[in-house]
């Protein structure tokens, strides 16, 4: 290899020369979601086992649940339920091969992002009692 080449290789992406995009969010969110997914499934479980088998279990992730943490632990479950679900639609409108121009991709990042906070307030509204 000649003297000097090299320096003048390109370098790999890293994250310096990336400019925050909606679609970057969507794409950041969408694993921050999946993570958040798989803690609220755990809760749920606990939940659940303590309701088939141990009554002091049950209570204990039941005050959890009506405290105001637990409020803020479903909204966030809710609302990360419905971004993963949307989000992923999004992702099967891209296996077809559509959907990837620029104003396409940033329009439906964005409608992703204010569907999945209308029908969280829409769900959490509706399950607290504001429907009856």
């Amino acid at each position: 290899m000649a003297d000097g080449a090299a320096s003048k290789r390109p370098l790999s992406p890293h994250l310096q020369i990336w400019r925050f995009t909606v679609t970057l969010a969507a794409s950041i969110t969408h694993r921050g979601t999946g993570i958040v997914l798989y803690g609220g499934l755990l809760l749920m479980a606990l939940w659940v086992i303590g309701l088939a088998l141990n009554s002091a279990l049950f209570a204990t992730v039941s005050v959890i649940i009506h405290s105001p943490l637990g409020f803020i632990l479903i909204v966030g479950f809710v609302w990360s339920l419905l971004f993963h679900l949307m989000n992923g639609l999004r992702h099967l409108y891209w296996d077809y091969g559509r959907g990837f121009a620029l104003k396409t991709a940033t329009m439906t990042a964005w409608l992703v992002y204010i569907a999945a906070t209308l029908a969280t307030a829409l769900i959490i509204w509706a399950g607290y009692g504001g429907g009856a």
